[in-house]
């Protein structure tokens, strides 16, 4: 497993990616717990986040990608925030500019100030702790909501064409708070949209783009398992699988064509959304039966509509129940998300399966599942979907530090 501290110390893109159709967000701050918020906040609402540590990384992302927002932690040593006013006023960036601070509204508005001499839109500071309407608010204000396209994108030209990427997305341990596995999201990077996420090509597509598209995400999964080996990366690689491509692919032949050699390959997990299990549960349990040999389990993705009986359950072999998003989301607040929760949660444990909370993005809704004995998080609070090369770069950088300190230990 691996540790989730630092995750969220760079920017959610690959510095020098061309375009990308999502507005872009970039925080100067070193404290997780804000971070975390503004990222969230800004999820929600379609925008991507560059997350900053200090001023000279800060830098090296404004050297490659210009933001439509940035936030940015005014410490006691005011002299990066005013370095950092000063080039943005050289650059003429013309973007809002949202200073923050826990040390004192003056210091902060001392820097607004020489903002403001430099040509720059300086909104009024906020102190920390972030309220979260404020955040929104800021949101609608600016209109920095995503735009969808204004037409879809076909996904066999996308197919054919080469655009399709797949992303992967960590999933937490939410009592270690450590990373267990990750999930591989299928983008489509368009020369001239950008990068766009699944809502602007899979609504409409056929069947057999979409078996395609399984294929694809499939051999995919099995190189980025094979990459992760090599870095000692013991993960497990979640990919959504249809009921289509299970009845029509040769997933055996291609596992076995791809797979990783070796004995320490973690192995895939096949998300399989409860209303497709609902149509065929026992023709879903035959096909895995063939498949867990070659180290592929079963999740049962979206679950908690009551869509799969009890008795149902019983026949299946399974690896994780993924909580429903829908009543993931306020449940620290909401009893009747909050029941079902726990009752899914129960019923994981009851046979012998992982809980899987999926978009988490409120930290209250996160405590909530945790006191309810939710095994595994996912969601935009602990990290986005990410190109496979960041991610890696990540876990080399996280197994380099624990390499540095077991040193120093010595």
């Amino acid at each position: 497993m691996i540790p989730l501290r630092n995750w969220m110390s760079r920017p959610s893109a690959m510095p020098g990616e061309p375009g990308p159709s999502l507005p872009l967000c970039f925080v100067v701050n070193d404290e997780p717990a804000t971070n975390r918020l503004i990222a969230s906040v800004m999820q929600s609402a379609g925008v991507e986040t560059g997350l900053f540590p200090n001023t000279p990384s800060f830098f090296e992302g404004l050297a490659q990608r210009t933001p439509d927002v940035i936030f940015f932690d005014v410490t006691p040593d005011t002299k990066e925030a005013i370095d950092a006013m000063f080039a943005l006023g050289e650059q003429c960036y013309r973007g809002p500019v949202q200073l923050i601070s826990s040390h004192g509204l003056p210091l902060a508005e001392s820097v607004r100030h020489i903002g403001e001499r430099q040509a720059l839109k300086m909104l009024p500071v906020l102190k920390k702790p972030l309220d979260e309407p404020a955040l929104r608010k800021l949101v609608r204000e600016h209109k920095l909501e995503a735009a969808r396209p204004a037409t879809s994108i076909d996904l066999n030209e996308a197919l054919d064409e080469g655009w399709v990427e797949f992303w992967l997305q960590p999933k937490i341990n939410l009592r270690r708070k450590q990373v267990v596995g990750v999930e591989s999201f299928a983008r489509v990077r368009h020369p001239v949209h950008g990068v766009l996420a699944p809502g602007a090509f899979i609504p409409g597509a056929s069947e057999g783009s979409l078996t395609r598209l399984n294929e694809c995400v499939l051999v995919s999964a099995l190189t980025a398992s094979a990459n992760l080996s090599k870095l000692g990366a013991n993960l497990r690689l979640a990919i959504n699988v249809s009921m289509a491509a299970l009845q029509t692919l040769p997933i055996a032949n291609i596992i076995r064509e791809f797979r990783p050699e070796g004995q320490r390959w973690a192995g895939l997990i096949f998300d399989v959304t409860e209303d497709q299990i609902a149509t065929d549960p026992k023709l879903v349990q035959d096909i895995m039966g063939e498949l867990e040999p070659l180290g592929v389990k079963l999740a049962i993705d979206d679950f908690g509509r009551g869509q799969l009986s009890l008795g149902r359950l019983k026949g299946l072999s399974f690896a994780e129940l993924k909580l429903d998003r829908t009543f993931v989301r306020d449940c620290a607040t909401d009893a009747s998300h909050a029941a079902i929760c726990k009752s899914v949660i129960d019923l994981a444990h009851n046979f012998g399966s992982a809980a899987v909370a999926i978009g988490c993005e409120k930290g209250a809704d996160v405590l909530a599942l945790n006191e309810m004995g939710c095994d595994i998080g996912q969601g935009y609070l602990f990290g986005q979907p990410m190109p496979e090369a960041q991610l890696f770069a990540l876990l080399r950088e996280r197994a380099a530090q624990q390499k540095s300190a077991g040193r120093s230990r010595q």
